[in-house]
């Protein structure tokens, strides 16, 4: 069974970064393409970005293109998500995903971004 465990989450002030960490295990990660989502209070689960597995290719929400970056290191199994100059409306619950045989989510990571 595919596990994914987030870490990195906390609290930030307005412009502050955050790094958060997606560590997988039970499938051969260098193979799939890993997406992040969030969810703020009181609103549907969001795409925010993905990574392939092949040639690590990317793509970005909106509202995050320019301000955060996904990256993976397929020898530890482990994708991240750098988050610079974090506004509230980046407060949410972030989640790490992927498809193999059905959409896999870890437990999420709290991101509160707050003065």
């Amino acid at each position: 069974q595919v596990q994914l465990v987030e870490s990195g989450g906390g609290l930030v002030q307005p412009g502050g970064s955050l790094r958060l960490s997606c560590a997988a295990s039970r499938f051969t990660f260098s193979m799939y393409t890993m997406t992040w989502y969030r969810q703020a209070p009181g609103k549907e689960r969001e795409y925010v970005a993905r990574i392939t597995g092949n040639d690590g290719s990317t793509n970005y929400a909106d509202s995050v293109k320019g301000r955060f970056t996904i990256s993976r290191d397929n020898a530890k199994n482990t994708v991240y998500l750098q988050m610079d100059r974090l506004t509230p409306e980046d407060t949410a619950v972030y989640y790490c995903s992927t498809f193999t045989f059905r959409r896999f989510w870890g437990q999420g990571t709290q991101v509160t971004v707050s003065s």
